[in-house]
C-alpha cells in the first residue's frame, strides 16, 4: 500500500464512547479550520484554460467540526449555525472523500456516521468543504485503520485539497498542488467576515482578467511588522472580479480596511470573505461583532492564525 501522508497540524481528538460502542472504543473529533489566502497572485494560465496561482495561505484557529462514530454504513449529518443549505448527500466533499478513500483502501461496505457541525459559510472563499474533507479524510483513516496517499485523495477533491490536507501556513503554486512551506507567521489575530452572498469560485475565475502577474514576493519576515510590509507588497488579483459579482464585498473591505487597529485587510481566495488582522485579541474581538452589528457582514468571527 502507499505511505501515508503528513498528517495535518489540525488536532483529533477522542471522545467518550457509550456502552454500545463495542466495534470502536472511541469516537474521534477534529477541527476544519477556516483558510485564508493572505495573497493570491495570478500568474498565468495553461492552455487547458485552468489559472495558475502563487499563493500564501494561513489557517485559523476556528471553523466546522468533524466527528467520526462507528456506524454499520457510511452516513454524514449536518448541524450548527451554518448547516441551512449544506448538502448531506454526495454532493458534500466530506461524503466524496470517505467514499474515495474506502475505494482506495479497497474497504468494502465500509461504515461510519460522520457528524458534521457547521460555522464558516459555504463557497465563501475560505475553504470550508475542502478543509472538511481533509479532516474527514485523517479521522476515517484513523478509523478504519487504513494506510491510503490521502494527498493523492485531496488533490482529485479540488484544487484547495492538498492545503487544507496540509493544515499549516505554505506556500501553494500551480493550480494549488506545489505547496511548500514558509517561515513561521508571527501571533496575530484575524476577524473574517462575509457580506452573506454566495460567489461562485468559477464564476470568478472566469471573470478575471489579471493574468501574467509577477510571482509572490519570496516570503521573508521577522516580526509581526515585518510581516505586515510583506502583505502590503502583494495583492488578490480575484478581488475586482469577485467585487463585480457581488457589490457587498467592496463596502465589507472598506469597513476592515477602515478599523484604526487593523494592520491589513483584504478579501480571501475568490471571496466573499474578507479578512483584517489585528495584534490585539479585543481588538479581533470588538471589529467583528462591529461588522455584525453594521448589518454589512451577516457572518463573522474572530480567532487567531496558526503559526506554524
Amino acid at each position: 500500500m502507499a505511505s501515508r501522508s503528513r498528517r495535518s497540524t489540525a488536532p483529533i481528538t477522542k471522545m467518550a464512547a457509550t456502552a454500545a460502542d463495542t466495534a470502536d472504543p472511541a469516537f474521534l473529533s477534529g477541527l476544519a479550520p477556516a483558510k485564508i489566502n493572505l495573497a493570491l497572485h495570478v500568474i498565468g494560465r495553461r492552455p487547458d484554460g485552468y489559472h495558475l496561482i502563487d499563493t500564501l495561505v494561513a489557517f485559523a484557529d476556528f471553523g466546522d467540526r468533524i466527528s467520526v462514530a462507528p456506524s454499520e454504513r457510511l452516513s454524514l449529518s449536518v448541524t450548527g449555525p451554518q448547516a441551512h443549505g449544506t448538502p448531506t448527500d454526495e454532493r458534500n466533499l466530506v461524503l466524496k472523500a470517505a467514499k474515495a478513500l474506502a475505494d482506495a483502501a479497497g474497504l468494502v461496505d465500509a461504515g461510519a456516521h460522520i457528524a458534521l457541525d457547521k460555522h464558516l459559510p459555504s463557497a465563501s472563499g475560505i475553504g470550508g468543504g475542502s478543509s472538511d474533507a481533509a479532516t474527514a479524510l485523517r479521522l476515517l483513516a484513523s478509523h478504519w485503520r487504513v494506510d491510503a496517499d490521502l494527498a493523492e485523495i485531496a488533490q482529485s477533491l479540488g484544487a484547495d485539497g492538498p492545503m487544507c490536507l496540509r493544515g499549516a501556513p505554505l506556500r501553494a503554486e500551480g493550480i494549488g498542488e506545489r505547496l511548500s512551506p514558509i517561515p513561521t507567521l508571527p501571533d496575530v489575530h484575524i476577524v473574517l467576515a462575509n457580506p452573506g452572498r454566495t460567489v461562485e469560485t468559477a464564476a470568478v475565475f472566469k471573470a478575471c482578467r489579471a493574468t501574467g502577474n509577477a510571482r509572490l514576493p519570496i516570503p521573508s519576515w521577522e516580526g509581526l511588522g515585518s510581516f505586515v510590509r510583506y502583505l502590503q507588497s502583494t495583492r488578490n488579483d480575484l478581488a475586482d472580479a469577485a467585487m463585480a459579482l457581488d457589490p457587498g464585498i467592496a463596502p465589507l473591505l472598506a469597513l476592515l480596511q477602515g478599523e484604526k487597529a487593523c494592520l491589513f485587510a483584504n478579501m480571501s481566495g475568490s471571496g466573499a470573505t474578507c479578512f483584517g488582522l489585528f495584534a490585539d485579541v479585543a481588538e479581533a474581538n470588538d471589529c467583528a461583532h462591529r461588522l455584525k452589528e453594521s448589518g454589512v457582514a451577516t457572518w463573522a468571527a474572530a480567532g487567531a492564525l496558526a503559526t506554524a
